[in-house]
């Protein structure tokens, strides 16, 4: 029987049911509507080295120890808003020279540091709320509900997961509370947990019970499929095997970080044994995993948290460092450590441009890319992890396709709120919403 729909050609697929990409064999008229927009934050925790990331910045006193936690920055002050081509990349942000044209570099946005709690508890559990302090009853946090799912209550009442929350803490031995460790909330004392184990990440987008019992997912997806793909368009057996071929690399992964983990755990240690697992490989890993599900309708919505704030549980970070080290009890020692803690920004850094690169690859059905269908977001809660300052914070915004101006610096000035972009992004992605938080209006200039 010919294949004349996706979803005739999804039952052809068997118990697994494996969500595949758009491919022009199995489309119709019925399906060319639109594409839909995405929306997806990449968390990274302590802030991040002003003199690497910042333009203008690299020969400015290096601050020394907290100063505060709510100072004004020791670098340059933003009093004026301006725009201009985004022609020269910093340091830290050189891994994305490639995609330089499909980012937008924002500076002098600031959140409020309501008094009372944690700095690093407050940055990271309240990133994507900002809710103005001392507004919400009941809790010593300025936390609501957060942006990731508001804005699923508008793109997400399709999809099978309204969100999907990733996480790159794979540490057990966690000495801090919830506040630090988390960035999406349902609501105020709601936590939306997130996943920090790949296998339970995968199992979680594709495994059924029946298939968990016999084989391999992909194993019974391509076989289900084997007498179905001779009638797709050459085009659609490539991007059908190479899909497949990507499903196998993340499963290659994932036995191969499972079986350094178990054997790490019978060797005695100071560290715990995840202390010790390849860093990049982690990350890239759940990046893929997210990625997938992005690509694939799975969730129009997700939330990347790279590590956790304050904790000093050390990172096997491969290719910079011989031994495991504690991002945050470095951050603390910025006049003496400078030179790792730029080595460690930028590896971060690398990680957001690896993503980028897989979405930027991904052809969607009306020609554009997954990149140019997603709003995704570099960010922290502090911008400085030494000072623990709350204004002027790392962001860059990169995607958004015909949505957005891109290849930007977009310098704004002191005081602007970090909800100013949280309302862009909302009204972007389709919600009819006049304030957002401690919002003063939008940023006009990402808007195309």
């Amino acid at each position: 029987m010919p294949i004349t729909t996706r979803r005739s050609f999804l039952r052809g697929m068997g118990a697994a049911s494996l969500a595949l990409p758009w491919m022009e064999s199995v489309a119709t008229a019925a399906a060319a509507k639109a594409v839909p927009m995405r929306m997806a934050h990449f968390y990274v925790p302590i802030g991040v080295v002003r003199r690497g990331f910042f333009p203008g910045e690299a020969e400015h006193i290096i601050p020394k120890g907290n100063l505060g936690g709510v100072m004004k920055s020791l670098g340059k002050q933003n009093p004026r808003f301006s725009v201009t081509p985004l022609t020269e990349l910093t340091p830290t942000m050189q891994p994305l020279e490639p995609h330089r044209d499909k980012i937008n570099l924002i500076t002098g946005m600031d959140r409020t540091f309501q008094q009372g709690t944690d700095v690093h508890a407050q940055c990271a559990s309240c990133y994507l709320s900002s809710a103005p302090p001392y507004t919400i009853e009941g809790t010593a946090w300025p936390l609501d509900r957060t942006l990731d799912h508001l804005v699923a209550d508008q793109i997400g009442t399709a999809t099978p997961f309204p969100t999907l929350e990733f996480s790159c803490n794979s540490h057990l031995d966690n000495k801090e509370s919830i506040y630090f460790d988390n960035i999406s909330w349902y609501g105020t004392g709601h936590l939306a947990p997130s996943i920090r184990d790949p296998r339970k990440m995968y199992h979680r987008l594709f495994s059924t019970d029946e298939t968990d019992r016999y084989r391999d997912i992909t194993d019974l997806v391509l076989e289900d499929a084997s007498t179905l793909r001779r009638e797709l368009g050459y085009a659609d057996r490539h991007k059908f095997a190479e899909y497949f071929d990507s499903i196998r690399t993340i499963e290659t992964q994932m036995n191969r970080l499972e079986k350094m983990r178990s054997e790490l755990a019978l060797v005695t240690m100071d560290e715990p044994p995840e202390a010790y697992l390849p860093r990049g490989e982690y990350i890239r890993l759940m990046a893929d995993l997210m990625v997938v599900a992005l690509q694939t309708g799975l969730t129009n919505v997700t939330t990347f948290m790279v590590g956790p704030e304050r904790w000093d549980t050390p990172y096997k970070f491969e290719t910079l460092f011989d031994k495991p080290r504690s991002h945050h009890q470095m951050s603390h020692n910025q006049t003496k450590m400078i030179d790792d803690l730029l080595k460690v920004d930028r590896f971060h850094m690398q990680q957001f441009a690896y993503i980028v690169s897989q979405l930027d690859s991904i052809e969607q059905a009306d020609g554009s890319t997954l990149l140019d269908n997603t709003l995704f977001t570099y960010g922290s809660g502090l911008g400085d992890g030494s000072t623990h300052q709350y204004n002027d914070l790392p962001i860059i915004v990169a995607g958004g396709g015909s949505r957005v101006q891109s290849g930007q610096h977009i310098n704004l000035p002191d005081g602007t709120p970090l909800a100013n972009l949280w309302l862009t992004q909302a009204r972007m992605l389709g919600l009819d919403i006049e304030r957002f938080a401690d919002s003063t209006g939008t940023v006009k200039s990402l808007m195309a």
